[in-house]
């Protein structure tokens, strides 16, 4: 996965908090990052998230070191460096999904991502590193501790790479959209399982990520009038499938329980998360993303 070298990164689309304090000092519920696939659901209240209730001293504080301000500029620094490739990434994912509203006669609202350390106060209360990527509906912003990146390969056995963390960003963006257009609220009705809507709405955002992919190398950036992403490769895409077979459920129970249990299923199968993200890179078309079918 490559970038425009010479393009300009927006930064205004990614607040870096790393290494700042939540104000308050309030305690989180320390839930583990196997529970984020085995029990919880992204984007959903503080009880289901592993967070604690929410409050107005929650808010997290600006960082000291806002490092992707001040290194993130060009995309020559998304090619060498991990925080701005995210950057890179989410400009590239809203970018297309702003012109697919607009070609949809809709309207995109953008969605901030936030780059933390250990934990974070967020509108759905606070959490820890260990609850993983999440997406907010309350503030509508994606939440992104970049250890979470090792865990996925050392804990989960993906083969890790540029796409895969790519794949991680965009599927949270596909929750931001699934906001914007009413259907996330379907993954909130308290029930698990493999034809559960929880699991419709992640094999939902994992389609969504694979149409953003499909369009990645033609969507033109803002500034410059060329496409952000210069190249994709099969192998990238291989690297996508691989980090999202690793966070099927049927995979992570079978790893740290011993058994598999389709009826506690909130995220759906390994073969199932790489049939819906094969299925929005094949198409490129969100309208094939239908898992409620």
């Amino acid at each position: 996965m490559q970038f425009d070298d010479d393009a300009d990164l927006d930064t205004s689309e990614v607040q870096d908090v790393r290494g700042s304090r939540i104000p308050g000092g309030r305690a989180t519920v320390g839930v583990g990052i196997i529970a984020l696939f085995l029990g919880l659901l992204f984007g959903v209240g503080p009880d289901q998230l592993g967070l604690s209730s929410g409050g107005p001293d929650t808010s997290p504080t600006a960082s000291t070191a806002a490092q992707v301000e001040q290194t993130c500029r060009t995309g020559r620094d998304a090619n060498t460096r991990d925080d701005c490739r995210i950057v890179a990434v989410v400009n590239s994912v809203q970018d297309y999904w702003k012109q697919e509203f607009q070609r949809r006669r809709g309207t995109y609202t953008p969605a901030r991502t936030v780059l933390f350390s250990d934990r974070i106060g967020t509108a759905c209360g606070s959490a820890t590193s260990a609850v993983g990527p999440f997406y907010c509906p309350g503030d509508r912003q994606v939440y992104l501790d970049l250890g979470f990146f090792d865990e996925l390969r050392t804990k989960f056995g993906s083969s890790g790479g540029p796409f895969a963390q790519a794949y991680v960003v965009a599927h949270e963006y596909g929750h931001h959209v699934q906001d914007l257009m009413g259907t996330l609220g379907r993954s909130q009705d308290g029930r698990t399982g493999a034809n559960s809507n929880s699991v419709r709405v992640e094999l939902q955002a994992d389609c969504y990520a694979g149409v953003w992919a499909h369009h990645a190398t033609t969507t033109p950036d803002e500034s410059t009038g060329r496409p952000l992403v210069t190249s994709l490769t099969q192998a990238d895409i291989r690297e996508g499938l691989d980090a999202a077979a690793a966070v099927g459920d049927d995979r992570i129970q079978e790893k740290f329980q011993g058994r598999v249990t389709p009826e506690s299923w909130t995220h759906g199968s390994a073969a199932q998360r790489r049939q819906w993200f094969t299925t929005g890179f094949r198409s490129g078309d969100m309208a094939d993303c239908n898992t409620f079918r």
